[in-house]
């Protein structure tokens, strides 16, 4: 038997997003248990609802529903499945075998959609706060780092070339501003999300108008009660048998944006890891290449940019969908979306747990940030050597012309031969300039070449970050396990 069991569990496939990446949390979300208990109380608000505005139904009907609520009978659904081919109708019929005295108002005046579209408008809903307190979490994280090393003067890169110097912790703010950006995209979109309602089968609620005998007045209640039992504000205001399909466009759209600022931020991460000037945490016991024992490679970053792709191409996924639905429905929809959602939303949260787990750590070398700044910096201190002979007396023109020849000279000195930059010893060679290399190094202080970088950093982080982690420190702590 034991062998029996392993053998099941390692003949078929299984999903790397729930065996690897996302969060137990975020797997509940999207599991057959949560999906049929959010069924079965959408049949006890319209039970409810239904009786409240004066139908036939009895509370101990309503009170036999509650009952079982969350037992589901999953062998008896699927038995009749197999005959029915009806995934609602086979589960009305298993709630209906465990509450024989309400099985005949289960359902009522719905349609399939009435249980299929509100239960993934709750569960988007839903994940989308588990997205929500981890991404505020990574940006928290981010803060610290930032504030930490807001003064650390670093050599920044214009096309990944060496450029005006900035600090460490001004760059942890760039990373931090996309965050941010998700983060009001994500709370405008969650914030928008409308229950379907009960509308019937092309959006009309003419079945209504048969139990409710034509009672407009009545029938406008039904939406905004059930809305108001599963803890939403309203539903949509019109609809064909399903919510528009645009809502999990918009949906994953949110999710492709943190995957592309998480993408952003993992690029950085990996190119400074080679640079040796950041690292992403590494194991005691960690293993970063199978041949060269020595390695230490930003595995987690590259990670994070395996699964940002996917969730970015996820995107086009309800963008299809939703661009070709037929009418009031087609059943095309069906599948994708079972695939699409669930998935963006499992994929992403793989990735904020990953980022949690790389900004909490991140190694930071000083050093070598130091070593690497200094031997750009003669160049980009060029303009103040200029400015400080000009006022000793000196042609701003001809100066300009002599550095153009001198710089060209260390640069080759450095690329050719391999040697240092001495494009000091150049200038303080040059009576033009007037200067001694005593003089010339006293300009040489890294973080006379930051601007306002460390200012901006404190600004950013005192002014926009923290107001946003004070309004939500209920949810701030987090620290994420990586399985592998």
């Amino acid at each position: 038997m034991t062998k029996e069991i392993i053998s099941m569990s390692n003949d078929r496939y299984t999903s790397p997003l729930s065996e690897r990446y996302a969060s137990k949390e975020m797997q509940y979300i999207f599991s057959p248990d949560k999906k049929f208990r959010t069924w079965r109380k959408l049949w006890i608000a319209l039970a409810e609802t239904e009786k409240e505005l004066g139908l036939d139904i009895t509370e101990e009907q309503i009170e036999e529903l509650k009952a079982h609520a969350d037992d589901i009978n999953y062998d008896v659904a699927k038995e009749r499945e197999k005959v029915v081919r009806h995934d609602v109708m086979s589960h009305v019929y298993a709630y209906g075998k465990q509450c024989p005295n309400a099985k005949g108002i289960i359902h009522l005046g719905a349609t399939s959609c009435y249980v299929g579209d509100n239960t993934d408008i709750i569960l988007m809903s839903e994940a989308l706060e588990i997205v929500r307190k981890k991404l505020i979490n990574v940006i928290a994280e981010l803060a610290k780092f930032a504030d930490a090393h807001k003064s650390l003067p670093t050599l920044a890169f214009t096309h990944f070339q060496p450029a005006q110097p900035t600090t460490v912790g001004k760059r942890a703010t760039l990373w931090m501003q996309e965050f941010m950006m998700d983060l009001e995209d994500l709370e405008y979109v969650k914030g928008s999300l409308k229950l379907l309602g009960s509308k019937g089968t092309t959006g009309t609620q003419a079945s209504f108008l048969e139990l409710f005998d034509g009672d407009q007045e009545t029938i406008d209640k039904i939406d905004p009660m059930i809305a108001k039992k599963m803890g939403f504000e309203t539903c949509y205001p019109v609809s064909g048998q399903t919510y528009s399909r645009k809502v999990d466009t918009r949906v994953v759209n949110v999710l492709a944006g943190i995957a592309a600022s998480a993408h952003k931020m993992s690029n950085d991460i990996r190119l400074l890891q080679h640079l040796k000037e950041i690292e992403e945490p590494f194991e005691k016991t960690q293993i970063g290449s199978s041949a060269m024992a020595y390695k230490r490679n930003p595995m987690r970053s590259e990670r994070i940019a395996s699964l940002a792709n996917y969730v970015m191409s996820d995107a086009m996924n309800p963008a299809l969908v939703a661009s070709t639905q037929w009418f009031e429905r087609t059943l095309d929809d069906s599948a994708n979306k079972r695939l699409s959602v669930p998935e963006g939303f499992l994929a992403i949260d793989g990735i904020l747990d990953l980022y949690l787990n790389v900004v909490d750590g991140l190694v930071v070398y000083p050093k070598v940030i130091e070593s690497r700044l200094r031997s750009e910096l003669p160049f980009m201190a060029t303009e103040n050597i200029m400015m400080d002979a000009v006022k000793a007396g000196g042609d701003r023109q001809e100066l300009h012309e002599k550095i153009r020849v001198h710089s060209m000279a260390a640069g080759k000195v450095v690329k050719e031969e391999g040697k240092a930059n001495d494009l000091l010893e150049r200038i303080a060679a040059d009576p033009a300039f007037g200067m001694n290399m005593e003089q010339l190094q006293a300009i040489m202080k890294p973080e006379n070449f930051v601007g306002r970088a460390p200012q901006q950093t404190e600004e950013f982080v005192n002014e926009v970050i923290n107001p946003i982690l004070e309004e939500n420190k209920e949810v701030l702590g987090l620290t994420a396990e990586i399985n592998v």
